[in-house]
């Protein structure tokens, strides 16, 4: 069985980056097969291992889980944010790039 493991990102509708911490290990099959259900349009698949995601607290622990458990896994390093720190008197100085022009 193949393994994915990733840290999550924050969500785009807010600010916070609360449910971000944990390491998420989930079940990947690429081969599954999906239908669409004709009553009611839903997506169905034959494989419901999909559905399962383990939480760890680090990347260790699940890379170390993977291994035990026998699972090939891919580990996909999560991309720090960068802040751009400025003042507000950063508007006023005189190497800006743009003219500032009120």
């Amino acid at each position: 069985m193949e393994a994915r493991i990733y840290r999550p990102t924050k969500s785009a509708m807010t600010s916070g980056r609360g449910n971000t911490r944990a390491w998420i290990l989930e079940f990947v099959k690429p081969g599954a097969r999906r239908s669409a259900d004709p009553l009611m349009g839903w997506t169905s698949i034959d494989d419901t291992s999909g559905q399962v995601r383990l939480e760890f607290d680090t990347q260790e622990q699940a890379v170390e889980y993977a291994q035990r458990e026998g699972m090939t896994f891919r580990v996909e390093e999560a991309r720090e944010r960068k802040r751009l720190v400025k003042s507000y008197s950063e508007n006023f100085s005189f190497d800006r790039k743009q003219p500032w022009t009120h």
